[in-house]
């Protein structure tokens, strides 16, 4: 009765004749989730204390040393003890320190990264595509995400029980550290502080625009430069950011996504409502040239891809729920991520499409919608709508900006907790994620240009979105060969890898070509 539960359940059970006992692999997690309602409300695991020992007066079958709830009918607990394997750095890192999410998180954290900024530019990929080859491309970009996000849900857990907790972990156990680092590790750092930086321009600007529609015009008062909303907003986001793990920051996911539908909903309808601007025209803005020509639709692909960002947060959003043999984590995340991704649909679609009806090709490189709002509506739409709109775009950027920044938060603090065998204290982890958000702050304004390379983002971006989920698919789960999920993962896993290829190129060029305002350490 002394020996620990680790050491009584590698002892032999002998079932009960027409029962049958299996074994399951075991499965990576915190040791916070020894506690976890899967395994403590279980009225099984709290066994009496034995009894005083008699002396026996006859002889009788010697005893047992197992402990009572180790009995056939307790096998489930048995196997959820055995298979549980303390992995204690896990408890550690910000994203997997709290493992008590649900469906509801994982739809708050999804809508939150899978909706924003980046939308407000589809419509003018459909100035390049039109109205026909433009939504045909959204949708089979939209369908095509969709369907990699599924399988990342799925390679979660594994087949011998361990829980990939990050897109690198995954990656890593896979194909090896070597080609991770060549081909993982920069566009998914990438993509998080990229955007993360791209974040703090756009609601930099949003906020001067908030404070314009506030103070009136003419405004006596005097406005703050484009820098110092950079640092007004950097300094919120800093604020905001010492929210310790994924899970606390569940309710600022939750403000996110509500203002993210909301200034996408407001964006839409004003546009509707007021019609076609004067001159309108929706023949595609193409090049006589046709190498011109081939480059501005890949750089269009490249800004429709950028929209469907997000995948590099699948598993970390996952990861924050409690999984077992009897509720694997994958059913709660795939309806949350159905959920999330309707609502996905019912803003990226109308956005872009009553965008381009409305402004066709004179919608905006810089800005996209929001910067056609206030170009072509400033005089008609109410103050309170202008308003509100940029207010909704500066909650959203900073709600976005705490789940694009928790991968780096936690690998940052990964290097610690693996050299040092502990957790970092608190006035450590409160210096790195200052010293990160003013990181993203000095990139801002040293590049204000980032937001007008959304073409060359969504190429840079892409193979982690649309390629590497059907490779992975590939080496984990091994399809029967020639089959139809072989086939499918392999044609989209080397189409996306081309496409990867092509848009990048489209996009450098787009950039020589158009020009680009390299206004290094002068935002306006």
């Amino acid at each position: 009765m002394g020996e620990s539960i680790e050491e009584s359940t590698s002892m032999p059970v002998t079932p009960r004749p027409g029962t049958r006992v299996s074994f399951t692999p075991p499965v990576s997690t915190p040791p916070s989730q020894f506690h976890s309602p899967s395994f403590a409300r279980s009225p099984l695991l709290e066994s009496a204390p034995p009894s005083a020992p008699m002396t026996p007066k006859t002889p009788r079958t010697p005893r047992s040393f197992t402990p009572r709830f180790i009995t056939p009918i307790a096998s489930p607990i048995r196997r959820a003890i055995k298979m549980t394997k303390l992995d204690p750095q896990d408890a550690w890192l910000p994203i997997t320190e709290s493992r008590n999410g649900n469906a509801y998180y994982a739809a708050f954290h999804t809508l939150c990264s899978g909706i924003g900024i980046q939308g407000l530019v589809l419509p003018f990929a459909l100035t390049i595509l039109g109205w026909t080859w433009g939504i045909i491309f959204l949708s089979l970009a939209f369908i095509w995400q969709l369907y990699t996000l599924w399988i990342m849900v799925q390679l979660h857990e594994s087949a011998d029980g361990t829980r990939y907790s990050r897109y690198l972990q995954l990656f890593s156990a896979t194909f090896g550290p070597r080609l991770t680092s060549l081909f993982a590790t920069f566009p998914v750092m990438y993509l998080s502080g990229g955007t993360c930086t791209t974040l703090i321009i756009i609601a930099g600007s949003a906020s001067k625009l908030f404070f314009q529609v506030v103070c009136g015009n003419p405004c006596t008062a005097k406005p703050l430069t484009t820098v110092e909303w950079y640092l007004v907003f950097t300094c919120a986001a800093v604020v905001v950011s010492q929210l310790p793990n994924m899970n606390s920051i569940a309710g600022i996911s939750l403000l996110g996504a509500v203002s993210a539908v909301g200034y996408c909903t407001l964006l839409w309808v004003v546009s509707l409502t007021e019609g076609r601007i004067q001159g309108v025209s929706y023949n595609p803005v193409l090049s006589h040239k046709d190498i011109t020509k081939v480059f501005s639709i890949l750089n269009a692909l490249g800004i429709i891809a950028f929209a469907f960002r997000g995948h590099n947060l699948v598993l970390e959003i996952q990861a924050t729920m409690p999984s077992s043999e009897k509720h694997p984590s994958r059913i709660p995340m795939w309806r949350g991520v159905k959920f999330a991704y309707v609502l996905v649909a019912m803003c990226l679609y109308p956005l872009a499409i009553a965008g381009y009806w409305a402004y066709g090709q004179m919608i905006p490189e810089n800005g996209g919608m929001l910067s056609a709002l206030f170009a072509f509506h400033s005089q008609d739409a109410s103050r309170f709508i202008l308003g509100l709109t940029s207010l909704l775009v500066v909650v959203n950027s900073l709600c976005s900006f705490q789940i694009y920044g928790m991968p780096m938060f936690d690998h940052m603090e990964n290097k610690y907790t693996s050299r040092f065998h502990k957790a970092c204290p608190w006035w450590l982890r409160v210096a790195v994620r200052c010293f990160t958000c003013f990181i993203f702050f000095l990139i801002a304004v040293a590049l204000p240009f980032l937001e007008s390379m959304a073409g060359l983002v969504g190429g840079l971006t892409l193979p982690l979105t649309l390629a590497y989920p059907c490779f992975l698919w590939l080496a984990v789960k091994k399809p029967k060969k020639y089959s139809v999920m072989w086939y499918l993962n392999w044609g989209l896993g080397v189409l996306g890898g081309i496409l990867s290829g092509l848009i990048t190129a489209g996009g450098i060029y787009t950039i020589v070509d158009n020009g680009v305002k390299w206004s290094f350490f002068n935002p306006k």
